[in-house]
């Protein structure tokens, strides 16, 4: 098999390579800069950026960085991108320029502010299938339920994506379960998307810039996950002007101030929400009731500051944290519960602009779920934990070789810390031994490389492979049982010590044939390893779900996923239109024997509660 993937892999790079041995004589230059919008200097993700006179071109980077690299010669660059106006300036190609570019909203005042453009056939021109790429102007034009602008209840009206609810956090991909979603905050893993329940996702529309979600032909650079990438991206913050926005609803209420610290050098936005719900109900609630002193509320704060330290650095730091918080009861009541749960992000980024076709982005960043659960009866207390944390490293680059080339490769590692379970309870003070917590470790890393080659002017590949690698390590106790399930013996792990490990070799294929300027023929795909898992103990996903490791016992999940489609746009791009076909197959699923329940993993190895299967689905979607 691996002599199989390195024959590929030489074929796959010969022919990558071969044009630029070819063409070396040619005399070739490089236009290359960033996309900004005028009025906040925000950079614009996924611009399209060609030139008029070969029609070939690119899209804008997450940080709004564009590299065209073509034969000498006088072109026209044109920059478009949805809702503003687009761009056309004259480039000499005698050498390598640098051109960054403002972009202007297409607005027209009359009675009310109209905001109007063409929006370009990059669903027909890209290799890529399932993806949709929203910016959230877009999104604050749909209905919000209690003025509330939502990004999951928005990409749960595109098809393929399910949700099974209200009350249920998780949301549904191509038959994939809530924990084979791979959801990015500025790169950061977000493990539970939802507030209260999923009511609301975690995602402030006022501090949101983009939205873009995979759901097929997955690109190489995103791993771990069998079913899809949301990646969304905050909001820079104004470098020009100082601005407050705000907004008053039903029950909650959000404030975001954003603005420069140094004009056009740096900027920084903080946004914040709550809700107040409990603040609501409390009239209503008799001081003499059960239900005295309870309260359901979240609240959650985005914050993002970055500076220009010249054209070719930048540097950014953005975080979020959001809490829900549900308590029953109070100290006068003979039973009382809490229940907080939620998420923090971190992430620190360094943009490095090596040359005008060689671009780096280096990010530290940190991830972390808990979930609590804190009962009291009487002088009786309670106390459950459950969570995840993670500490990564991530180096990406993006190369441009030429016109019909952009070559991406990078990887990242990371550490994982799961809490499966961890249990503590005491009455008066007498505190009962439930055991140490079991906290379990793992190392986690990949490479990849993939490459966007327009073969010819009707064909266009997106190909690429990602090399994954999972590693569970001690301190860590596996317990040995007998026919009768009873712990018979124990093998100690220390510090840092193999416990298993696991590599998987993952390649990725998507092509596109242009039947005409305006209909495409796409097919793709893709094989994903996922090494981290969502112990379920019912069909719905909630908070009270567990994150746990590939362990021996606990096989990595394998997806292949196989479609294809046709694209079309109608009156000048204005209306586009899809049919895709999709066929996948999951194995060494994870789902928690039936009678089992979280706490049996206390003092026990939690994998002896699960049980494994395999799964396929397949649909048709219409667009």
């Amino acid at each position: 098999m691996h002599s199989i993937y390195t024959f590929f892999l030489s074929i796959y790079l010969f022919l990558t390579l071969l044009p630029a041995f070819a063409q070396k004589t040619t005399p070739k230059y490089t236009v290359s800069g960033f996309v900004k919008e005028t009025a906040s200097g925000e950079m614009l993700i996924g611009a399209n950026v060609y030139l008029k006179e070969t029609l070939n071109g690119t899209v804008t980077n997450a940080y709004g960085f564009y590299s065209l690299t073509a034969p000498a010669g006088k072109y026209t660059l044109v920059i478009s991108y949805l809702g503003f106006k687009s761009v056309e300036l004259p480039v000499d190609l005698s050498k390598d320029v640098r051109m960054n570019s403002n972009m202007e909203s297409n607005v027209m005042q009359t009675k009310e502010v109209v905001i109007s453009a063409e929006k370009g056939d990059r669903n027909i021109k890209a290799a890529e299938m399932g993806s949709v790429r929203l910016g959230v102007d877009e999104i604050k034009k749909l209905p919000a339920f209690l003025g509330e602008v939502d990004v999951m209840k928005t990409i749960q009206l595109l098809p393929g994506v399910k949700s099974a609810g209200e009350g249920n956090s998780g949301f549904y991909v191509r038959g994939g379960g809530p924990d084979q979603n791979l959801i990015l905050l500025d790169e950061a893993v977000v493990y539970n998307p939802s507030h209260l329940l999923g009511f609301f996702s975690v995602f402030n529309g006022d501090a949101v810039k983009d939205v873009n979600l995979i759901k097929g032909g997955m690109p190489a650079q995103y791993g771990g996950r069998l079913a899809s990438v949301l990646d969304v991206s905050m909001k820079d913050g104004n470098n020009k002007n100082f601005q407050v926005d705000g907004g008053i609803g039903l029950i909650a209420s959000r404030l975001t101030v954003q603005g420069p610290i140094q004009k056009e050098k740096s900027s920084f936005i903080f946004s914040a929400r709550r809700t107040y719900v409990d603040i609501l109900l409390k009239p209503f609630i008799s001081s003499t009731s059960r239900a005295a002193g309870s309260s359901i509320y979240f609240y959650d704060l985005n914050g993002k500051v970055n500076y220009i330290l010249s054209d070719k650095n930048r540097i950014f730091l953005s975080g979020y944290y959001g809490k829900d918080v549900f308590a029953f009861g109070n100290a006068s009541n003979s039973f009382r519960a809490e229940i907080p749960y939620g998420n923090a992000t971190a992430n620190l980024r360094w943009n490095h602009l090596f040359n005008d076709k060689l671009f780096m982005n280096a990010s530290a960043i940190f991830s972390n779920y808990s979930f609590e659960f804190n009962a009291a009866q009487g002088n009786f207390e309670l106390k459950l934990l459950s969570g995840i944390r993670d500490y990564n490293a991530k180096l990406d680059f993006n190369y441009f070789p030429n016109i019909r080339h952009s070559i991406k490769f990078g990887g990242n590692y990371v550490f994982h810390t799961f809490i499966p379970n961890d249990a503590s309870a005491k009455q008066g003070n007498v505190s009962f031994l439930t055991g140490v917590q079991t906290n379990l470790y793992a190392h986690d890393a990949a490479i990849y490389l993939s490459d966007d080659w327009d073969v010819s002017d009707k064909i266009r590949i997106n190909a690429g492979v990602r090399a994954s690698y999972f590693m569970q390590v001690g301190p860590f106790d596996r317990y040995i049982k007998n026919s009768l399930d009873e712990i018979t013996d124990t093998i100690h792990f220390g510090n840092n010590a193999k416990v298993s490990n696991y590599a998987g070799i993952e390649p990725r294929l998507a092509i596109r044939y242009s039947l005409t300027q305006k209909t495409s023929l796409k097919a793709s795909f893709s094989m994903n390893n996922q090494y981290v898992h969502l112990a379920s103990l019912s069909s719905v996903s909630l908070p009270t779900d567990i994150w746990i490791p590939s362990t021996s016992m606990v096989k990595p999940q394998l997806g292949t996923q196989y479609a294809a489609g046709i694209f079309r746009n109608f009156h000048e791009n204005m209306f586009e239109a899809s049919v895709e076909m999709y066929y996948k197959t999951m194995k060494n699923q994870v789902e928690y024997k039936d009678g089992s329940v979280p706490a049996d993993g206390i003092q026990d190895n939690l994998d002896y509660s699960l049980t494994f299967g395999k799964g396929e689905s397949y649909g048709v979607e219409l667009f």
